[in-house]
């Protein structure tokens, strides 16, 4: 999850999921997501990446519903309008770029909206089986760190929400404006989460992000998920042990 924050916002950000990060800077090794630059070796690329291997707090993972805990938690209150929005290919994946404006409240905590951005399949995984998609709604929290909603996609009718954007799939460098893009049309019906604490799924893999992956999943067209993979085959990082950390599920 890389280039992927606004770069209006990138700067004020020290991480952020697959947020404009490290591979911003001339300097920086580059990351793929195989061979000699794949997950496995994202570490030792640059000492900057070592959360990569050590942190015990690395994202995704598999969900397992019989190991989660029911709790009761805050209900995901999004604020999201239409707005003009910006796709871009950054290289690791599709980004959908939109203005100040949208956000998530939770309780009475309130996290600003800065993108959102895909990886197929789904880097999470539910009792060990990927989606064919999933997309990252990112959201810097009032202290600076991210909160993060996972929106599954399962293979079914074509996505009107999206059809904008599988519509304007753009070359890597070179973005394409929306003039109208509504960001809540994108979310499922139902708003039942899992929550667990992680991290970036891509170098520098800091941890300290909260996770919330939404249980229902949306629909894909065949040929909106054939597009994708026109330009990303695959762009997920593999599961990550959960090592003690507790997975809530809302009641």
């Amino acid at each position: 999850m890389n280039k992927i924050i606004n770069t209006t916002l990138a700067g004020l950000l020290v991480f952020s999921v697959n947020a404009a990060q490290a591979d911003d800077k001339p300097h920086t090794p580059h990351w793929s997501y195989e061979g000699k630059t794949a997950p496995a070796h994202w570490a030792e690329l640059d000492a900057a990446n070592s959360a990569c291997k050590i942190s015990k707090e690395q994202s995704p993972i598999n969900i397992i519903d019989s190991n989660t805990k029911k709790a009761t938690l805050q209900p995901l209150d999004f604020k999201y309008v239409s707005s003009s929005a910006e796709v871009i290919n950054n290289g690791h994946t599709i980004q959908v770029s939109l203005p100040v404006g949208n956000s998530l409240k939770t309780g009475d905590e309130e996290a600003n909206l800065l993108q959102f951005h895909f990886h197929t399949p789904s880097e999470e995984k539910i009792n060990g089986v990927n989606y064919p998609m999933v997309a990252h709604f990112v959201h810097k929290l009032p202290d600076g760190k991210l909160s993060v909603v996972a929106v599954l996609f399962k293979k079914g009718k074509e996505n009107a929400a999206l059809a904008s954007v599988f519509a304007a799939l753009p070359a890597e460098g070179k973005p394409t404006p929306l003039s109208s893009f509504d960001p809540s049309a994108v979310l499922p019906e139902k708003r039942a989460y899992y929550k667990f604490a992680g991290s970036l799924t891509t170098p520098p893999c800091s941890d300290g992000v909260r996770w919330q992956v939404l249980k229902q999943p949306v629909e894909l067209s065949s040929s909106q998920i054939a597009a994708f993979h026109k330009l990303y085959k695959m762009n997920a990082r593999p599961v990550q042990p959960l090592n003690g950390r507790v997975v809530e599920v809302s009641e």
